[in-house]
């Protein structure tokens, strides 16, 4: 392969080996396409196995070494200048493959690995939007599964009458039970703690799910007005749905209907969470809009899905600007 020594070389890498591997595929294609038009930008994507180990097209094994080059098993080596990790879900939304980037001092695309995995928890995610002032979902949160810990989910139960049950560390929807009786209380209680050690027991609300994109474009933070996500009546939004190519969930690009005042509510928390948590480049920031016109953020996503079908992409193109140039200006800066 020849290197132009002009050209940012960057590393694309995805998959993960995790329950979200396929999903990261799909983003890192179309990432890889939106990069294509790039002339000074030369990509080289790799595919990380469940052992971490970093796989070429042809299945061969890579290996990123401290050297800040990218070696072949045939002891060949390319220079790495930026990487992107496209990874949903464990190690790259967690944080991990963050830190490990840190250390090799590699710039990357998204937010630090503190940030990550401030975000990826439920719980400290709902700690740190508290301490900065931002409404979210009434909760419980429950840090063993004993009697004395789970009486505090039976209680909410009794309060809020249906509750969902979620582990504490997994992604997009995964570990999350939606209950209405003490029987499936404790059984999602089981089911969640062996997922994590932390289990969060949230207030199952009437609501409107509301996203929009926060995202790094020429230097300014841009906040998009809300889309809106609207599942299926009677299915909750699981993962298979959220990602399935036939799913049934309905996306609205700009969501209808919103006060001024709404409006101007979700753009300012969003901020204050983008510039509260530290969150860089990207992000995907969701909110809940109750039948009673409350509103609460319910989640933050360092590392949004981006396939062709995704909100995050579509809210930005929406918005007057070309991914293309927006993730180009991003590797520049940084290198």
């Amino acid at each position: 392969m020849t290197h132009n020594h002009n050209n940012i070389q960057v590393l694309l890498i995805c998959g993960g080996g995790g329950s979200e591997h396929d999903v990261s595929l799909r983003t890192a294609d179309f990432i890889q396409r939106e990069l294509a038009g790039a002339p000074d930008i030369q990509l080289t994507r790799v595919t990380m196995n469940e052992n971490g180990q970093l796989l070429d097209s042809d299945g061969m094994l890579r290996e990123l070494r401290s050297d800040k080059l990218l070696y072949s098993a045939s002891g060949s080596a390319q220079p790495v200048d930026y990487v992107i990790p496209s990874i949903h879900g464990y190690p790259g939304e967690t944080g991990d493959l963050q830190s490990q980037l840190e250390i090799l001092g590699l710039p990357y695309y998204g937010c630090g690995s503190e940030a990550s995995k401030i975000c990826f928890n439920k719980i400290t995610t709902k700690l740190w939007l508290t301490a900065l002032g931002v409404d979210n979902t009434p909760y419980q949160f429950l840090c063993t599964n004993t009697a004395e810990e789970t009486a505090k989910a039976k209680d909410a139960l009794q309060q809020w009458g249906t509750v969902f049950v979620k582990a504490s560390n997994q992604g997009s929807s995964v570990g999350c039970y939606k209950v209405s009786d003490e029987e499936a209380l404790e059984q999602a209680l089981n089911d969640a703690f062996r997922l994590s050690p932390y289990v969060l027991v949230e207030k199952c609300l009437k609501v409107r799910e509301l996203e929009v994109a926060a995202y790094t474009y020429e230097g300014e933070l841009v906040i998009t007005a809300p889309g809106e996500v609207c599942a299926p009546a009677d299915t909750f939004y699981s993962y298979e749905e959220k990602y399935a190519e036939g799913s049934r969930a309905l996306t609205h690009v700009v969501a209808e209907g919103l006060s001024d005042g709404q409006l101007g509510w979700i753009y300012e928390a969003a901020k204050r969470a983008f510039i509260g948590l530290q969150l860089e480049d990207l992000s995907r920031i969701d909110f809940f809009l109750t039948d009673d016109g409350e509103i609460y953020l319910n989640e933050v996503n360092t590392f949004p899905g981006m396939t062709s079908i995704s909100m995050f992409p579509k809210m930005l193109q929406n918005n007057g600007h070309d991914f293309c140039t927006y993730l180009t200006a991003l590797i520049r800066a940084a290198v």
